[in-house]
Protein backbone atom coordinates (compact mmCIF):
# COMPACT_ATOMS: atom_id res chain seq x y z
CA UNK A 1 0.00 0.00 0.00
CA UNK A 2 1.52 3.37 -0.97
CA UNK A 3 2.76 5.72 1.72
CA UNK A 4 0.51 8.77 1.86
CA UNK A 5 1.59 10.60 5.10
CA UNK A 6 4.72 12.63 5.88
CA UNK A 7 5.32 10.40 8.95
CA UNK A 8 5.44 7.34 6.76
CA UNK A 9 7.93 8.92 4.34
CA UNK A 10 10.18 10.00 7.19
CA UNK A 11 10.30 6.45 8.48
CA UNK A 12 11.34 5.20 5.04
CA UNK A 13 14.10 7.83 4.75
CA UNK A 14 15.42 6.91 8.22
CA UNK A 15 15.66 3.28 7.15
CA UNK A 16 17.57 4.18 4.00
CA UNK A 17 20.07 6.46 5.77
CA UNK A 18 20.46 4.05 8.63
CA UNK A 19 21.15 1.03 6.48
CA UNK A 20 24.89 1.77 5.95
CA UNK A 21 25.38 2.10 9.70
CA UNK A 22 23.86 -1.25 10.65
CA UNK A 23 27.13 -3.13 10.05
CA UNK A 24 30.70 -2.63 8.71
CA UNK A 25 29.72 -4.66 5.63
CA UNK A 26 26.83 -2.30 4.84
CA UNK A 27 29.13 0.72 5.31
CA UNK A 28 31.82 -0.70 3.01
CA UNK A 29 29.26 -1.54 0.33
CA UNK A 30 27.85 2.00 0.53
CA UNK A 31 31.29 3.56 0.07
CA UNK A 32 32.06 1.35 -2.96
CA UNK A 33 28.74 2.24 -4.60
CA UNK A 34 29.32 5.96 -3.90
CA UNK A 35 32.83 5.80 -5.46
CA UNK A 36 31.48 4.04 -8.55
CA UNK A 37 28.81 6.73 -8.97
CA UNK A 38 31.35 9.58 -8.61
CA UNK A 39 33.77 7.97 -11.10
CA UNK A 40 30.99 7.34 -13.60
CA UNK A 41 29.80 10.93 -13.39
CA UNK A 42 33.36 12.17 -13.84
CA UNK A 43 33.81 10.04 -16.98
CA UNK A 44 30.45 10.82 -18.57
CA UNK A 45 30.43 14.57 -17.86
CA UNK A 46 33.45 15.60 -20.12
CA UNK A 47 32.08 13.49 -22.99
CA UNK A 48 28.63 15.04 -22.81
CA UNK A 49 29.84 18.64 -22.40
CA UNK A 50 33.24 19.17 -24.18
CA UNK A 51 35.07 22.24 -23.09
CA UNK A 52 35.77 24.89 -25.82
CA UNK A 53 39.32 24.81 -27.17
CA UNK A 54 41.38 27.91 -26.35
CA UNK A 55 42.07 30.27 -29.25
CA UNK A 56 45.84 30.17 -29.96
CA UNK A 57 45.67 33.81 -31.03
CA UNK A 58 44.67 34.92 -27.54
CA UNK A 59 46.84 35.27 -24.47
CA UNK A 60 45.92 34.34 -20.95
CA UNK A 61 44.18 37.73 -20.53
CA UNK A 62 41.92 37.14 -23.55
CA UNK A 63 43.60 39.75 -25.74
CA UNK A 64 44.45 38.96 -29.36
CA UNK A 65 48.14 38.53 -30.02
CA UNK A 66 50.03 39.63 -33.09
CA UNK A 67 51.01 36.53 -35.12
CA UNK A 68 54.10 38.29 -36.45
CA UNK A 69 55.26 39.52 -33.04
CA UNK A 70 57.85 37.53 -31.09
CA UNK A 71 56.50 35.22 -28.37
CA UNK A 72 56.84 36.10 -24.73
CA UNK A 73 60.14 35.24 -23.19
CA UNK A 74 62.06 35.87 -26.44
CA UNK A 75 63.76 39.01 -27.56
CA UNK A 76 63.93 40.06 -31.22
CA UNK A 77 67.09 41.61 -32.57
CA UNK A 78 67.18 43.75 -35.72
CA UNK A 79 69.91 43.01 -38.26
CA UNK A 80 72.60 45.71 -38.37
CA UNK A 81 72.22 48.08 -41.30
CA UNK A 82 75.65 49.63 -41.20
CA UNK A 83 78.51 48.02 -43.05
CA UNK A 84 81.42 46.74 -41.01
CA UNK A 85 83.83 47.02 -43.93
CA UNK A 86 86.34 49.79 -43.91
CA UNK A 87 85.80 52.48 -46.57
CA UNK A 88 87.70 51.87 -49.75
CA UNK A 89 89.99 54.71 -50.68
CA UNK A 90 90.80 55.04 -54.35
CA UNK A 91 94.18 56.31 -55.37
CA UNK A 92 94.99 57.74 -58.77
CA UNK A 93 96.88 55.29 -60.87
CA UNK A 94 100.23 56.32 -62.16
CA UNK A 95 100.54 56.77 -65.90
CA UNK A 96 102.26 53.85 -67.58
CA UNK A 97 105.90 54.50 -68.44
CA UNK A 98 106.55 55.39 -72.07
CA UNK A 99 107.32 52.42 -74.28
CA UNK A 100 110.60 52.12 -76.07
CA UNK A 101 110.20 52.89 -79.77
CA UNK A 102 110.15 49.85 -82.01
CA UNK A 103 113.27 49.73 -84.22
CA UNK A 104 111.03 48.82 -87.16
CA UNK A 105 109.06 52.05 -86.72
CA UNK A 106 112.24 54.15 -86.81
CA UNK A 107 113.49 52.28 -89.89
CA UNK A 108 110.18 52.88 -91.73
CA UNK A 109 110.32 56.58 -90.81
CA UNK A 110 113.84 56.89 -92.24
CA UNK A 111 112.92 55.03 -95.46
CA UNK A 112 109.80 57.18 -95.89
CA UNK A 113 111.88 60.37 -95.45
CA UNK A 114 114.39 59.29 -98.09
CA UNK A 115 111.56 58.58 -100.56
CA UNK A 116 109.89 61.90 -99.72
CA UNK A 117 113.00 63.98 -100.57
CA UNK A 118 113.73 61.95 -103.76
CA UNK A 119 112.07 64.06 -106.49
CA UNK A 120 114.54 65.01 -109.23
CA UNK A 121 113.35 67.32 -111.99
CA UNK A 122 110.76 65.71 -114.20
CA UNK A 123 109.47 63.34 -111.50
CA UNK A 124 105.71 62.89 -111.79
CA UNK A 125 103.34 62.67 -108.85
CA UNK A 126 102.64 59.01 -109.55
CA UNK A 127 106.38 58.19 -109.67
CA UNK A 128 106.84 59.97 -106.35
CA UNK A 129 103.86 58.12 -104.80
CA UNK A 130 105.19 54.78 -105.99
CA UNK A 131 108.38 55.41 -103.98
CA UNK A 132 106.32 56.34 -100.85
CA UNK A 133 103.77 53.53 -101.12
CA UNK A 134 105.76 50.73 -99.34
CA UNK A 135 106.11 52.95 -96.24
CA UNK A 136 102.74 54.81 -96.16
CA UNK A 137 99.22 53.84 -95.07
CA UNK A 138 96.67 53.57 -97.88
CA UNK A 139 94.59 56.40 -96.40
CA UNK A 140 97.48 58.83 -96.21
CA UNK A 141 98.78 57.85 -99.64
CA UNK A 142 95.45 59.02 -101.08
CA UNK A 143 95.95 62.43 -99.45
CA UNK A 144 99.50 62.76 -100.84
CA UNK A 145 98.12 62.26 -104.37
CA UNK A 146 97.26 65.97 -104.42
CA UNK A 147 100.84 67.08 -103.62
CA UNK A 148 103.14 68.27 -106.41
CA UNK A 149 106.66 66.82 -105.78
CA UNK A 150 108.18 70.10 -106.97
CA UNK A 151 106.70 71.76 -103.85
CA UNK A 152 108.72 69.52 -101.52
CA UNK A 153 111.51 71.80 -100.17
CA UNK A 154 114.02 69.15 -99.02
CA UNK A 155 116.32 67.13 -101.24
CA UNK A 156 118.11 64.85 -98.76
CA UNK A 157 117.90 63.41 -95.23
CA UNK A 158 120.67 64.77 -93.01
CA UNK A 159 120.35 62.69 -89.83
CA UNK A 160 118.98 59.63 -88.11
CA UNK A 161 115.38 59.40 -86.89
CA UNK A 162 114.69 59.88 -83.17
CA UNK A 163 111.63 59.08 -81.09
CA UNK A 164 109.58 61.90 -79.55
CA UNK A 165 107.02 59.59 -77.91
CA UNK A 166 106.03 55.99 -78.30
CA UNK A 167 103.33 53.49 -77.39
CA UNK A 168 102.84 49.87 -78.37
CA UNK A 169 100.99 50.90 -81.55
CA UNK A 170 102.23 54.41 -82.40
CA UNK A 171 105.51 56.30 -82.51
CA UNK A 172 106.18 60.01 -83.06
CA UNK A 173 109.48 60.41 -84.91
CA UNK A 174 111.69 63.41 -85.72
CA UNK A 175 113.72 63.22 -88.95
CA UNK A 176 116.06 66.03 -90.01
CA UNK A 177 116.47 67.05 -93.67
CA UNK A 178 118.53 69.73 -95.37
CA UNK A 179 115.61 72.24 -95.21
CA UNK A 180 113.22 71.28 -92.44
CA UNK A 181 112.81 68.73 -89.63
CA UNK A 182 109.96 66.32 -90.28
CA UNK A 183 107.66 65.05 -87.55
CA UNK A 184 106.27 61.69 -88.65
CA UNK A 185 103.50 59.60 -87.06
CA UNK A 186 104.21 55.91 -87.56
CA UNK A 187 101.50 53.39 -86.63
CA UNK A 188 101.03 49.63 -86.74
CA UNK A 189 98.82 48.17 -89.47
CA UNK A 190 98.04 44.71 -90.80
CA UNK A 191 100.99 45.15 -93.18
CA UNK A 192 103.35 46.36 -90.40
CA UNK A 193 104.55 49.83 -89.38
CA UNK A 194 103.51 52.60 -91.75
CA UNK A 195 103.67 56.44 -91.85
CA UNK A 196 100.17 57.87 -91.23
CA UNK A 197 101.01 61.61 -91.40
CA UNK A 198 103.77 64.19 -91.32
CA UNK A 199 104.19 67.83 -90.34
CA UNK A 200 107.07 70.22 -89.91
CA UNK A 201 108.54 69.89 -86.43
CA UNK A 202 108.78 72.94 -84.20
Amino acid sequence: MPIRTNRGRAAVYRRLWGWPLRSPRHFTTTLVLLAVVIIGVGILLPESEPLPEPDPRTTGSGQLTNPGAPTSGTRAFAAPTTSTHAPVTSFPQAAPPPAAPAPEALAIAESWGKAWVDHPDGTTTQQWLDKLKPFTTDEYLGQLASVDPRMVPSSKVTGKPSSISATASSVEVKLPTDKIVLRLTVITTAAGWRVASYTEAD
